[in-house]
């Protein structure tokens, strides 16, 4: 029974995790601005997510398993714009 209440904060904990790159992806996707986001800092965020989901597959622990998976999601979707719109400026005369 206590394994499922500290999965169940984990969810949370991952679920306001993802919440909160919501911001990051409007100003990215609809405000199409990316000043100020740095790529490296992205990159080093994306291993030790990836680094955290393998921790979460190693201890068989579904919430931290599903919290960096959705938000390994959200950075990559933040990533892909940002590199949009770095190509859209590089080619725009």
């Amino acid at each position: 029974m206590a394994a499922m209440w500290i999965e169940a904060i984990g969810l949370v904990a991952g679920a306001l995790g993802i919440v909160a790159w919501i911001p990051q992806i409007r100003e990215v996707w609809v405000e199409e601005r990316h000043e100020g986001i740095s790529l490296i800092t992205f990159t080093v965020v994306t291993v030790a997510l990836f680094l955290w989901l393998i921790y979460g597959f190693l201890i068989r622990s579904v919430a931290m398993v599903v919290a960096n998976i959705f938000t390994l999601a959200v950075i990559l979707a933040v990533l892909i714009g940002v590199r949009r719109l770095r190509l859209r400026e590089q080619t725009s005369p």
